[in-house]
Parts: C-alpha cells; sequence; structure tokens
C-alpha cells in the first residue's frame, strides 16, 4: 500500500442515430483505466514542486491519456522548472497565472498552503485534486469544503490507498460482513529521515499525515466513525479508539518515527466470521496511480465527484480534530 506515481470533448450520452443499430455490449463506464478514454485530456496545473510533487503527481498527470499536466507553479521558479521540464509542461510565474491555463489543480504541498490557495481555485471555477490532510486545522478545512460546494466544482482526495484494487475488494467483502471489532496499523520511520522528513510532518507527526488513510479505512471498513480518543505523542506513536454508528469499537496504532523496514500496514476486521486482514505487504505490485487519475479526469468531464471529495476530508479533518490537543 502507498504512503503515501485539444478537440472538443464528445459528448457524455451520446444517442445512436436513427440508423444505427443499438450495441448489445454495454459500454465500459468511464472509470474503468482498461478502457480507451473517449474525450480531451483534462489539462491540469500542479502546486508544488516538492519529492512528491516531482516523483508522483507531474509523471501520474503527464501520463494521461485522461489528464495533461499544462504547467507547474512552486515558490521557487527553479525548482518547478526541474517538475516541469521533464514533462513537457510550462512554468507560470504566479498561481493566478496558473489557474488561467487549466481546467483543474492538483497540489502537492503542505496541508497549511493547500488550505490558502485551493479556495482560490475553486472560487475560479476549477477542479481540485486534493492531498491529505485537507489542511493543517478543523477551520480551514471547513473553509476548503465550503468553497468547493460554494463554486459546485468537483474535488477529489489522494487518499492513495483507497485506489487500489486489492484494497477496493477488501473493503466490498467488508462491507458485507457484520464486524464488532477492528485493528489497525500503519508503521514506518518515514519521518526519521528521507523524503517524508518534512517540516510539516516532523511538526505535527502521525495523526496529521497518517491518521487521514487509517481513518478513512476503518470508517469505511468498520461503519461511519462518530466519535475518536487518543493518547500517545503523533510525534513518536499515538493510539486511536473510534467509536463507530453500529456499536462496532476499532483501535489503531500510528507511528511515522519507528524502524519498521518497508512500513507495515494492516487492518483486522473481528466479528461472527472468520477475520478478514487487509495486509499491505501482500497487496504485490499493483499502483493506485492509473484508477486515480481516471476517476478524477471522469469526474471533471461528466461534472459529477465520487465519494472522495472535499466532503470526505473534511469528515476525516472533523476526526482528527477530536485527538488533537486544544
Amino acid at each position: 500500500m502507498t504512503t503515501d506515481p485539444s478537440s472538443p470533448s464528445p459528448s457524455l450520452s451520446s444517442a445512436p442515430s436513427p440508423s444505427s443499430a443499438p450495441s448489445s455490449e454495454p459500454s465500459p463506464p468511464l472509470t474503468d483505466p482498461s478502457s480507451p478514454w473517449p474525450h480531451s485530456p483534462v489539462r491540469v496545473g500542479l502546486v508544488g514542486s516538492g519529492p512528491w510533487a516531482r516523483g508522483v503527481h507531474a509523471p501520474v498527470l503527464a501520463a494521461g491519456p485522461e489528464t495533461r499536466l499544462t504547467a507547474v507553479w512552486a515558490r521557487r521558479p527553479e525548482a518547478a522548472r526541474e517538475t516541469a521540464t521533464p514533462h513537457g509542461a510550462a512554468v507560470a510565474a504566479t498561481f493566478d497565472e496558473l489557474l488561467d491555463g487549466c481546467e483543474a489543480v492538483a497540489f502537492a504541498v503542505p496541508p497549511a498552503v493547500q488550505a490558502g490557495l485551493a479556495p482560490r481555485a475553486a472560487r475560479a471555477g476549477r477542479a481540485l485534486l486534493l492531498e491529505k490532510p485537507l489542511a493543517a486545522d478543523l477551520e480551514s478545512a471547513r473553509r476548503v469544503a465550503d468553497a468547493v460546494a460554494e463554486a459546485g466544482v468537483v474535488s477529489q482526495m489522494v487518499l492513495s490507498n483507497r485506489y487500489l484494487p486489492g484494497v477496493r475488494r477488501f473493503l466490498a467483502r467488508a462491507r458485507s460482513r457484520e464486524v464488532s471489532g477492528a485493528r489497525a496499523c500503519c508503521l514506518s520511520g518515514a519521518f526519521l529521515g528521507g523524503d517524508f522528513a518534512t517540516p510539516w510532518r516532523l511538526e505535527h507527526g502521525a495523526l496529521l499525515d497518517i491518521g487521514p488513510h487509517v481513518l478513512d479505512l476503518l470508517d469505511a471498513a468498520v461503519g461511519t466513525v462518530v466519535r475518536v480518543r487518543g493518547t500517545g505523542d503523533p510525534r513518536r506513536w499515538v493510539e486511536l479508539t473510534c467509536e463507530h454508528a453500529n456499536g462496532a469499537v476499532s483501535q489503531a496504532s500510528l507511528s511515522g518515527s519507528v524502524a519498521v523496514p518497508g512500513g507495515l500496514t494492516r487492518v483486522e476486521l473481528y466479528g461472527p466470521q472468520e477475520p478478514l486482514v487487509l495486509d499491505g505487504a501482500a497487496l504485490g505490485p499493483e499502483e493506485p496511480w492509473p484508477v486515480l487519475r481516471r476517476e478524477f479526469a471522469a469526474a471533471v468531464r461528466t461534472g459529477t465527484p465520487g465519494d472522495l471529495d472535499a466532503r470526505r476530508g473534511l469528515h476525516l479533518q472533523t476526526l482528527i480534530d477530536q485527538v488533537r490537543p486544544a
């Protein structure tokens, strides 16, 4: 599992001409990444030029055919150029210039920066591809979600695990089960050094960075989480206890500061049936990015966001806020 890689669009619902015989085969869904993409690529501008922007967002958005990376804007123009040039994208001199040249904006910046810029992009009518967490605090997250709702634009969260086929199979099985309780963990040494040991992660720790991933999986697998209690230091190790609307209880261990080679991500569901386990190490080489890219582009072209939108990000932020000290 990851821890997170220009002609007019044809009609989305073209009716056959009177002389056309209806096809006996159903068309593949627009969100199926294995089927041909029938529309022009969505023109996406990227905000950010750090390791995640260079290593994931830029190559994924440039790969197409559903999207095209048009430009990159970052605080340091030279870093933006290093991110944009390998993919034939332009370097925007300002954020407003980036907005002028795209239909959608992808963010690969710290949560506080995303929360400051995303409402401006929404008010400009641009679709948003948003990183988790939605913001650094609940009030800012609510402003982002409100701006998206008021503007009526498409939004989608980069909750990368949710786009893995193996995770989706696990969640489909989980929804047919009665779950009494669950245990989860997401452990790594990402904050001990390397690309993910960034200032905002070192300041806020695992709760803000890893918490959205784990709470999202527990919420989706067990049932809506209504209350979260926590103990520990998010910069070292934090334990969460979640109460679900259906009466189930789950617990999760989070840390980005422990030496676990390769990381450990696991969700275990318990009830009247045999345990159902999601083991990140057993998922194999599946990649979430083709699915994420296709579903975002399909949402933009249809004007219909999926379940993993800014409202989902706000729900997860609300849960995290129950644990964070005042």
